[in-house]
């Protein structure tokens, strides 16, 4: 369903019972992210917040997209598959043999409704544009400073309009926004990103770079901007699919782009390709680290439009889950069928864990024809858009419901020999990756659980594994050992060591040391975390091992003390150092509020008309911080 302007949205969700009103003024400095973290890990990502009290003219939406459901009114549909399906089913009849007129004919009503959906340019003002503010303030917008660490306020749902200088065609993609003077933002797009292309061809051409960014309007918008969709498709056209009716588009007042009449706000200006960068950041990001200082472009803000009522829509970003989860669930059931239907038919399903922050784990079910199938669906996703950052790709088959976390880990067990069914590869990583030893670039894990056939290299069948470990005499013999958490009790050979690190390559002389001692055998998997990780919650282990990891330096086998590969990959999850790893790049703290802010909300809370009190998530992580702030000391 098309939303008339978000004012609509926020009706039809407090009509479902998914938004809640907050009158009470809370800060945009750290206060609105502080409520909205606990709101989005509680139960179901909680409910959307419009908080009318902000010190500005203007209310705040938060989590509006932030629940399985709301992710679904969004996109106007009852469950997630629906659009995918819809999609699958537009290829299947454009695709399919026409062998008669009459079916030719049929197709028509198909190519009306693909031709309703396309942009359209109208002629005068947009709503967008009821106000005109030709002496821009960016200070009298509530922009969101979410962490304390943050290097200010940032623009956190920016829908940003660009067009390449030779085609003309338009890019819409999302890049966080620091805001340094009242009419002067960064423009955080990234070295991969289509926008990034664009300005790298304006300054070939020593010309300005218009851009207009837009807030708000129909929330499909501002999810069309996330979506990873191949270069050059207009990313309005996808909108109009979703939203089953197109964007109306109008001329902005200061350059030459067009963005959506119904939005709310519209920043229009420039990117001056020849003027010198401005150090951007840090930033707490989707990876739940921060994401560190570096050099972006200057945005110029030219002028400022937005309507009458105009609501400011924001997101938090940090440890996982929040907002973004639903978002790239949402990503996850539309896309897989582009990518069944143009690249890899043998692909059943897909899923994108929120502990995995996107790139991190991917786990993929096929229907598997040959040896070494799972490989080459592993190689072909690794060169397919932004699939190419992806860090661990699991590949399964069969009735395995890939879902089910806990059904996958036992088919991982079941099916792949860790000492023959992991591969590894190397090329770009994301650029918020901290743990690769380069920038950008890193190494890739793959795992083979599929079921082997007698073609195969390894027959899961005939492997029988007993796991031992001897807690008592392990944490006797190295005091560096903090806790051991094993799995035996369920019958998975999966072992999590927590390390106090003291010497170089700690991981690696302790796994040769409890091999070497027969203190530790037969595990499929032994991971070392750091010593301030509880080993209670497995998500949250899973989520610091994912992001600390360069598979191909981090994860490694042992011999035993016959010479012989001990069975199992070992796997060094903990926080790399250049004085234990000869790791020379920055590390990131995670990212968690200050005592001031938590106490304030807390003092607050029963005026907020939330409910039942719910603590900071921010208590239960702090454990986790090491010195320093955004960038972590070296102890």
């Amino acid at each position: 369903m098309a939303f008339k302007n978000i004012q609509h949205f926020i009706a039809t969700l407090e009509k479902e019972g998914e938004l809640i009103r907050i009158k009470e003024f809370v800060s945009p400095e750290l206060e609105i992210a502080e409520v909205t973290d606990r709101i989005s890990k509680s139960e179901k990502g909680g409910k959307a917040l419009l908080f009318q009290n902000t010190g500005t003219d203007f209310p705040v939406l938060m989590n509006a997209m932030g629940s399985y459901k709301r992710m679904c009114i969004t996109l106007g549909v009852n469950n997630l598959d629906e659009s995918g399906k819809q999609m699958e089913d537009i290829f299947k009849q454009l695709s399919s043999p026409k062998e008669s007129f009459t079916d030719k004919l049929k197709v028509l009503p198909m190519l009306g409704n693909i031709a309703s959906w396309m942009p359209k340019v109208i002629k005068g003002r947009g709503e967008c544009q009821q106000v005109i503010n030709m002496n821009p303030d960016l200070s009298k917008i509530p922009v969101l400073k979410c962490w304390v660490h943050d290097g200010g306020p940032f623009i956190t749902l920016p829908v940003v309009n660009t067009k390449d200088p030779i085609t003309g065609i338009r890019n819409v993609g999302m890049y966080r926004m620091q805001v340094f003077t009242e009419d002067m933002t960064g423009m955080h797009w990234h070295l991969h990103k289509n926008s990034a292309r664009h300005y790298h061809g304006y300054k070939k051409l020593n010309q300005r770079m218009p851009v207009s960014v837009v807030l708000g309007g129909d929330p499909v918008y501002t999810y069309s901007a996330t979506a990873p969709l191949p270069d050059n498709v207009d990313e309005y056209m996808l909108a109009g699919f979703l939203r089953k009716e197109k964007v109306k588009l109008v001329k902005c007042v200061t350059n030459d782009l067009e963005v959506p009449y119904d939005a709310d706000f519209v920043i229009e200006g420039y990117v001056d390709p020849n003027e010198e960068l401005i150090c951007e950041g840090p930033f707490g990001d989707h990876t739940g680290y921060y994401s560190l200082q570096d050099n972006y472009p200057r945005f110029h803000v030219t002028c400022i439009t937005h309507r009458k009522d105009a609501v400011y829509p924001a997101t938090i970003v940090g440890i996982p889950p929040q907002e973004d989860a639903y978002i790239g669930k949402a990503t996850e059931r539309i896309f897989l069928t582009p990518i069944r239907m143009a690249m890899l038919p043998e692909i059943v399903d897909m899923d994108m864990p929120a502990e995995g922050v996107f790139h991190n784990i991917v786990i993929v079910k096929i229907k598997k024809e040959y040896p070494g199938h799972a490989n080459k669906v592993m190689n072909a996703l690794w060169g397919a858009g932004q699939m190419m950052f992806n860090k661990v790709l699991v590949v399964m088959d069969g009735d395995v419901d890939i879902h089910n976390y806990a059904e996958v880990f036992k088919n991982i067990i079941k099916n792949s020999n860790p000492n023959e069914d992991i591969y590894f590869s190397n090329g770009p990583v994301d650029v918020l990756d901290h743990s690769s030893k380069r920038f950008a670039l890193g190494s890739k894990l793959g795992i083979d659980a599929t079921t082997k056939t007698n073609a195969d290299s390894f027959n899961s069948d005939n492997i029988t594994i007993t796991p031992f470990i001897n807690k008592d005499k392990i944490k006797e013999m190295f005091p560096g050992v903090k806790d051991i958490r094993d799995f035996n009790s369920i019958n998975l050979p999966l072992v999590i060591i927590t390390i106090t690190k003291d010497r170089k390559n700690h991981a690696f002389k302790l796994a040769n040391e409890l091999v070497g001692e027969g203190l530790l055998t037969n595990f499929a998997f032994v991971l070392f975390m750091d010593h301030n990780i509880p080993l209670f919650d497995m998500k949250d282990v899973i989520w610091m091992a994912a992001n600390n990891i360069d598979p191909e330096r981090d994860c490694f086998y042992i011999n035993d003390k016959d010479g012989d590969k001990q069975y199992g990959i070992f796997i060094d999850g903990t926080r790399k150092t250049k004085k234990y790893d000869g790791f020379t790049r920055d590390w990131p703290n995670i990212v968690v509020v200050d005592d001031k802010t938590i106490e304030s909300i807390d003092k607050k809370w029963d005026k907020l008309g939330l409910g039942a009190f719910i603590p900071s998530p921010s208590l239960k992580y702090k454990a986790l911080l090491f010195k320093g702030g955004a960038v972590a000391e070296e102890e």
